[in-house]
C-alpha cells in the first residue's frame, strides 16, 4: 500500500540536520511493503535518518539494525523507536566496519546519491544525507560492492536512487558482483532546493538539461544467491 512521506513521517521526530522522509524514503517504503518479512528476518538499514524505513520492518516483526554516519541522525532513530514501542538497534559509523561479520536477509538503503561538484563525502553536516561526489555515486557504489558480504543466499537488497546516477550502472555493478538486479518501482518529483541551486553545474556535467524540472527516483531490488 502507498502511503504519502508526510503520514510516513507522522510523529517521527527530527533532530535539526536529520534527513526526513521525503518523496525517496516513500519509494523504499513502498518497496519493503511488497516482501515478505517477519520474525525470523534480519533487516539492515543503511543511513538510518529518522528511521522511518527501519521502523517499518521492525513494526512488522523483523530483527532491525541501522547505522549512520551522522550522531543526530542515530540518537534521532533510537528516539522514535522508543516513542512507538519497537525495539530498533541503531549503530554510529560506517556502515562497512559496523556490520563486519554480519549477514541479512534483507538489506533497505535511501543512499546520499546527489551529484556534488566536490569529490569527496563531506565529514558534517546535513548534507551528508544526500551529498555523493561528481556521478552522486560514491555510497552507492561501496553499497554495490558489499552487497554480496551483507547479504545470506537468497537475501535481498532494495535501494532507492536518482536515475540522474546512472540505473544500468547500478545494475551492472551488481550483477558484476554477482546478484540478480531489476528496476521495480519508479516515480518522479519535482526537483528539490539542492538540485534547483546546481542547475548550472548539473547542465555543465551533462546530468541535467535545460528544462529539467522533474528528477527520476528509482528503486533496484537485487537477489543474491
Amino acid at each position: 500500500m502507498t502511503v504519502s512521506h508526510r503520514a510516513l513521517a507522522a510523529g517521527l521526530l527530527a533532530l535539526p540536520g536529520v534527513y526526513r522522509p521525503q518523496a525517496d524514503t516513500q519509494l523504499l517504503a513502498d518497496a519493503l511493503a511488497q516482501e515478505d518479512i517477519g520474525p525470523t528476518t534480519d533487516v539492515l538499514e543503511i543511513g538510518s535518518g529518522t528511521g522511518a524505513v527501519a521502523l517499518s520492518a521492525a513494526s512488522r516483526g523483523a530483527r532491525v539494525t541501522a547505522v549512520d554516519v551522522s550522531r543526530r541522525a542515530v540518537t534521532t532513530a533510537k528516539l522514535n523507536a522508543l516513542r512507538r514501542g519497537l525495539s530498533l538497534r541503531v549503530l554510529h559509523g560506517d556502515f562497512v566496519t559496523r556490520t563486519s561479520g554480519c549477514r541479512y536477509d534483507l538489506v533497505v538503503t535511501n543512499p546520499p546519491y546527489v551529484p556534488s561538484p566536490d569529490s569527496r563525502l563531506p565529514a558534517s553536516g546535513p548534507q551528508r544525507a544526500w551529498d555523493a561526489g561528481p556521478a552522486g555515486r560514491l555510497v552507492i557504489d561501496r553499497i554495490c560492492a558489499q552487497a554480496p558480504v551483507l547479504l545470506r543466499s537468497g537475501g535481498i537488497l532494495l535501494m532507492v536512487h536518482s536515475a540522474m546516477c546512472g540505473t544500468e550502472d547500478t545494475l551492472k555493478k551488481l550483477a558484476k558482483a554477482g546478484l540478480t538486479a531489476q528496476t521495480t518501482l519508479q516515480t518522479s518529483v519535482p526537483w528539490g532546493p539542492v538540485l534547483r541551486s546546481r542547475r548550472a553545474w548539473l547542465q555543465k556535467q551533462g546530468l541535467a538539461d535545460a528544462d529539467n524540472e522533474h528528477e527520476e527516483l528509482v528503486v533496484i531490488r537485487a537477489q543474491a544467491f
